[in-house]
C-alpha cells in the first residue's frame, strides 16, 4: 500500500485534516488538497515504512464506497474535465463500475472499453442497462491495441505476471498525459 509524507511547513500550508468523524477518509482528502495546492508526488519503489493494522484502527470505519466516490470525483475534477474523450482499460467488473459511477457528461466521453480477454472482446459492446436513456448506451469493447488513448486504466498492477505492464509499455504512452491509473 502506498504511503506518502511531506514537510511540516507544507502540512500547515495545505491545512488540517478533515476531522469530520468516524468514516471520513481524512488522509485521502488531505492528499487531494495537497495535489490541488500544487503538491507533487514522487514514487519510491522500495519499502520505507512498515505499519500494522489492528481491529480497532480508524481505517476500518471508512466504507469502501466512500473512498470510491471521493476517488471518482477527484478523477472527474482533475483529469476527465480536461479530456473530450477517453477509453476505459478493463471491460470487466472494475471498468464497468467506474463507467457507472461517472457523471452522465463523463459517461458520454467514454469511446470504448479495451481489454485482452477474448470473450469480453467477442461480446462487442457493453450495454449500460441502468441508464434511463433510450436506446440504452452501448459502449464498444475492443482489444487494447485497437483502442485510442487517453486511457483510464482499471487494471491492478503486479497481478498478471508482468503481462499487463508489458502490454502498456508496448504502446509507448506517457503516464499523466496518455493514461492514468484508477485501480
Amino acid at each position: 500500500m502506498p504511503t506518502w509524507f511531506c514537510s511540516r511547513e507544507w502540512f500547515y500550508h495545505v491545512g488540517k485534516f478533515d476531522e469530520g468523524g468516524k468514516g471520513v477518509p481524512e488522509d485521502l482528502l488531505f492528499f487531494y488538497k495537497h495535489l490541488q495546492k500544487g503538491g507533487g508526488v514522487l514514487r519510491v519503489n522500495h519499502c520505507l515504512l512498515l505499519y500494522r493494522y489492528h481491529p480497532q484502527a480508524a481505517t476500518h470505519s471508512v466504507h469502501e464506497e466512500t473512498i470510491w466516490n471521493h476517488r471518482v470525483k477527484f478523477l472527474e475534477d482533475r483529469v476527465l474535465s480536461t479530456w473530450t474523450s477517453f477509453t476505459i482499460w478493463n471491460a470487466g467488473k472494475q471498468g464497468k463500475k467506474l463507467y457507472r459511477s461517472l457523471s452522465p457528461a463523463n459517461r458520454k466521453k467514454v469511446t470504448a472499453f479495451c481489454d485482452v480477454d477474448e470473450k469480453k472482446i467477442a461480446k462487442g459492446f457493453y450495454t449500460f442497462e441502468e441508464s434511463e436513456e433510450r436506446p440504452k448506451p452501448k459502449i464498444p469493447i475492443c482489444h487494447f491495441r485497437e483502442a485510442t488513448p487517453p486511457f483510464i486504466i482499471c487494471v491492478k498492477q503486479d497481478l498478471t505476471g508482468g503481462a499487463f505492464e508489458t502490454n502498456l509499455s508496448m504502446l509507448n504512452l506517457k503516464e499523466g498525459r496518455d493514461y492514468y491509473h484508477f485501480n
